[in-house]
């Protein structure tokens, strides 16, 4: 694996563990996409550093359990706002 792959890979973890953000927020941060943070996530960090794999494995199981709530909330939010403006 090249060393820039390894450098992006543990500054994603730190960034999530950090913040305890979601994919999509990293990805944001990083200026990539979802599909690569994952990828680093998921299979890079792992053989790169197992502790903070673990770390970042809870952080975005938490997230998928939560998923469903922030989802709701965006919607009411959404709806909320078309009445108020229309």
């Amino acid at each position: 694996m090249r060393s820039y792959i390894e450098e992006r890979t543990v500054e994603l973890a730190r960034y999530i563990v950090e913040n305890r953000c979601t994919v999509r927020d990293a990805a944001k941060k990083f200026g990539i996409s979802k599909s690569t943070v994952h990828k680093d996530i998921t299979e890079r960090l792992i053989k790169i550093n197992q502790n903070l794999a673990e770390e970042v494995r809870s952080i975005l199981t938490e997230n998928k359990q939560e998923r469903h709530i922030r989802g709701g909330c965006a919607t009411r939010e959404k709806y909320r706002h078309q009445r108020e403006v229309g």
